[in-house]
């Protein structure tokens, strides 16, 4: 999945309008414009789309987290310069507010179910020796699922 699918999909799932998407860029005290946001929404082959960055999306993740859970006081986290499918997971779960319960019924709900203990590994830091790489096909069917969850009536 690339950086702009991702961004694409969060907009479709949760119903965000371009100035919900700038405000968010913002609460990661980032500014960002209509225009460029509106470049990385549209579809590869259009000649006016942008590729999105690890940064810009690291910094978009961040925001989600303020505007979903408040913004906590002091200075913001600094963006991930080089994004994993993992480090989205986890972003994605602390903006949501999820315990591990909340995702596995998310992944239900897309069809994809999965144990407690698989999940656990995707959370867990690279050097430990039951981490495991979060693949493409699971990171998808998790917003899969939080369509379903979250947009129901689609």
């Amino acid at each position: 999945m690339t950086n702009n699918d991702i961004l694409r999909r969060i907009r479709y799932i949760f119903d965000i309008d371009d100035s919900t998407m700038i405000s968010i860029f913002g609460l990661a005290d980032y500014q960002v414009t209509r225009e460029l946001i509106s470049d990385w929404l549209k579809k590869e082959d259009d000649p006016a789309f942008q590729e999105c960055s690890d940064t810009k999306l690291a910094i978009f993740l961040n925001g989600f987290i303020n505007y979903k859970r408040g913004k906590k006081e002091g200075p913001q986290p600094k963006p991930e310069k080089r994004l994993t499918n993992n480090i989205i997971f986890m972003k994605l779960k602390i903006a949501l507010n999820l315990k591990a319960e909340d995702v596995l019924e998310i992944m239900d709900l897309a069809d994809f179910p999965m144990s407690k203990h698989e999940l656990s590994a995707f959370f867990r830091k690279p050097d430990h020796k039951h981490y495991r790489d979060c693949q493409n096909q699971i990171l998808r069917n998790f917003l899969q699922g939080a369509q379903h969850k979250y947009r129901p009536e689609i």
